[in-house]
C-alpha cells in the first residue's frame, strides 16, 4: 500500500467519524426539538409548575436557573481569571506547580454527583444553610473553576511574547503589563471559555439536586428585598432548576401532562445551551476583530 492510497484511507476515516458525530447531535437534537417546540408556549414560560395539575409552566425554574448561573459566574471568572495568571505568569516549573496543575486537572475530572454529595456535606449540612440557592452556586464553582483555569491560562499563554517584553522594556512593571497589555489581549479567549462554562452550569442537574433542592417556594416577583423569604433574589432559600425539573417530572411527576412538561423543558433547557454555545463563538470573534483592528 502506497502513502497516496494510505492518505485516501486515512482522510475517509476521518470524514466518516465527523460524519457520524455530526449525524448523532442532529438526530439527538431533532427529536428533542420536534417533541419539545409544540410544547412551548408563554403560558407555559410565565406560569408556576404543579406537582398534580394539568398545564403547569416552568416560570420559577427557568428564573432560578439564570439566578444560579449569575451567581456562579460571579465567583467563578474572578477566581478562575486569577488562578489561569498565576499559573501562566508567575509559577514556575517544578514540583510544586505540576501538583498544582495535577489537583486542577483532577478537579475537573470529578463527577457532578461527588461534587453534589460534597456540596451536600459542606454547604448544606455543615453550615446549617439547608437547600439554597448559594450552596449550589457554590458546588457549581467548585468543579468550574478548573475549566476557567485552564481556558484563562490558555488565552494568556496564546498572546504573542513579543507584546509582554515590549511593555517592560518601557519599563512597566510584571502586573501592570498583565492587567493593561496581556489580559486585554486575552479577552476573547477568556470570554469564550466563561459562556462555555455558562452552558455547562446551565445544564446540570447531579450537583443541584444535593445542594439547592427539589423545591421552590412561593415567590413574589415585586419583592426584590434579597431578606425577605417569597423574595426570588433570597439567596437562602431553596430552588429547583429547569434540569432538575425534568429529572423531577420524568421520576417523581403525577401531572396528567407529564410527557408534554417535560418535552418543553427539554427543548427550552437544550435551546440555551445550544445558545450559549454559538453565543460564544460570536462573541469571541466580534471581540478577537475589534482588538485586531485596534492594534
Amino acid at each position: 500500500m502506497n502513502s497516496k492510497v494510505a492518505d485516501r484511507i486515512a482522510t475517509g476515516v476521518f470524514i466518516a467519524i465527523a460524519t457520524i458525530i455530526v449525524l448523532v447531535l442532529i438526530g439527538l437534537f431533532s427529536f428533542i426539538l420536534f417533541r419539545g417546540v409544540p410544547q412551548i408556549s408563554w403560558d407555559f414560560i410565565t406560569t408556576t409548575s404543579s406537582t398534580v395539575r394539568e398545564g403547569g409552566g416552568i416560570r420559577d425554574q427557568l428564573f432560578n436557573s439564570f439566578y444560579i448561573l449569575f451567581i456562579t459566574m460571579l465567583i467563578t471568572v474572578p477566581l478562575g481569571v486569577l488562578g489561569g495568571v498565576y499559573m501562566a505568569e508567575y509559577a514556575k516549573p517544578g514540583k510544586i506547580t505540576n501538583f498544582i496543575r495535577s489537583c486542577i486537572e483532577l478537579l475537573a475530572s470529578l463527577p457532578s454527583i461527588v461534587v453534589g454529595m460534597f456540596g451536600l456535606l459542606i454547604f448544606v449540612n455543615s453550615t446549617g444553610w439547608g437547600y439554597t440557592i448559594i450552596g449550589g452556586a457554590l458546588a457549581l464553582t467548585i468543579f468550574n473553576i478548573p475549566v476557567m483555569v485552564r481556558v484563562s491560562e490558555d488565552a494568556i499563554r496564546s498572546v504573542p511574547n513579543v507584546q509582554k517584553e515590549a511593555s517592560l522594556a518601557l519599563g512597566i512593571n510584571h502586573w501592570h503589563t498583565i492587567k493593561t497589555v496581556i489580559l486585554p489581549s486575552a479577552f476573547p479567549g477568556i470570554l469564550t471559555g466563561a459562556i462555555l462554562a455558562s452552558g455547562r452550569v446551565f445544564g446540570e442537574a447531579a450537583a443541584l439536586l444535593f445542594t439547592a433542592g427539589l423545591s421552590t417556594p412561593r415567590l413574589d416577583y415585586m419583592n426584590w428585598n434579597p431578606f425577605s423569604t417569597t423574595s426570588p433574589l433570597n439567596i437562602f432559600r431553596p430552588a429547583e432548576t429547569l434540569s432538575v425539573h425534568i429529572w423531577a417530572v420524568n421520576t417523581n411527576g403525577i401531572m396528567p401532562d407529564v410527557e408534554a412538561i417535560a418535552d418543553g423543558s427539554s427543548a427550552i433547557l437544550v435551546l440555551s445551551v445550544l445558545f450559549f454555545n454559538l453565543t460564544a463563538r460570536f462573541v469571541g470573534s466580534a471581540v478577537h476583530r475589534k482588538i485586531t483592528a485596534s492594534k
